[in-house]
């Protein structure tokens, strides 16, 4: 999705005034999702070494949207990576529900991933063979779980998916199919849903559709959502954006405007970092 940030956010994407900010609980009152602490991650060694996260300490509460920002090459794919047990780390310690990451073996990560994180990516990944509703359910098909019938119907009318079940994704527009990711994410209520880029394919109308049902799922359901993104009308929907540069946190902003995200944002050199 374009970068659009420079339009009045309520005129380009109507959605966003559907979708107002509500007042989080303070984090001193409000339970832990997944936590980083002095999170580290290195590729290579001597003159290839890379530090792609430098000590990275942050929390993610539930019941909160998290967007996460940054130039490119700042780590913020990286991190999110790390949290959510797709990617090891070469330091420091992740938690997600109480749980100690680098504690499990492949099986109990894998487990966990299945049982614990949805997630939503920039590629739909969907299977072309499957209908729509076959691909919301299938991570619990795999599991052997049955779908608890009024949340996935509660998660499929959110999305406004209730006509398309029977659809195969080539028979879906490239919003709808997202939306199809979203509900898969959801349908397992998992206790955190990831997403990298989850509108970068899309056109802004739709991504604004996704977005919507991002923030919807937050308020609504009372789930946690992290999202990894460059354009600061996406952040706009989050409370609270975390800023990386050069592999650290260096900023947070709660209650995100598009109009000052950017301006954080210019903040940033060429090099990624922090000007």
């Amino acid at each position: 999705m374009a970068c659009v940030a420079t339009v009045p956010v309520s005129q380009e994407f109507p959605l966003v005034t559907a979708f107002p900010h509500v007042t989080t609980p303070s984090p001193a009152t409000t339970a832990v999702a997944a936590r980083a602490t002095e999170l580290s991650k290195v590729y290579g060694t001597g003159d290839t070494r890379v530090v792609a996260l430098d000590r990275v300490s942050v929390a993610f509460h539930q019941g909160e949207f998290t967007a996460i920002m940054g130039p490119s090459g700042s780590g913020k794919s990286t991190l999110m990576h790390c949290v959510a047990g797709l990617d090891s780390f070469s330091g420091g310690s992740v938690q997600l529900g109480g749980t100690e990451l680098s504690r499990l073996k492949d099986k109990q990560l894998t487990a966990l991933r299945r049982d614990k994180i949805g997630f939503v990516f920039q590629a739909f990944n969907l299977l072309p063979t499957l209908t729509a509703r076959e691909n919301i359910t299938l991570p619990l098909d795999i599991a052997g779980r049955k779908p608890e019938k009024q949340w996935l119907e509660r998660v499929i009318s959110m999305v406004g998916l209730e006509g398309r079940l029977k659809h195969r994704p080539t028979e879906l527009s490239g919003g709808q199919q997202q939306r199809v990711a979203v509900a898969r994410a959801l349908a397992s209520r998992p206790e955190i849903v990831f997403g990298d880029e989850p509108t970068g394919n899309l056109d802004s109308r739709s991504g604004a559709e996704i977005l919507g049902f991002l923030r919807e799922s937050v308020r609504e359901l009372g789930q946690t959502v992290v999202m990894v993104t460059h354009d600061p009308v996406a952040a706009a929907y989050a409370d609270r954006v975390v800023f990386l540069a050069d592999g650290r946190i260096v900023d947070e902003m709660h209650g995100p405007t598009a109009e000052r995200v950017l301006d954080r944002m210019k903040e940033f050199d060429g090099r990624g970092r922090v000007s």
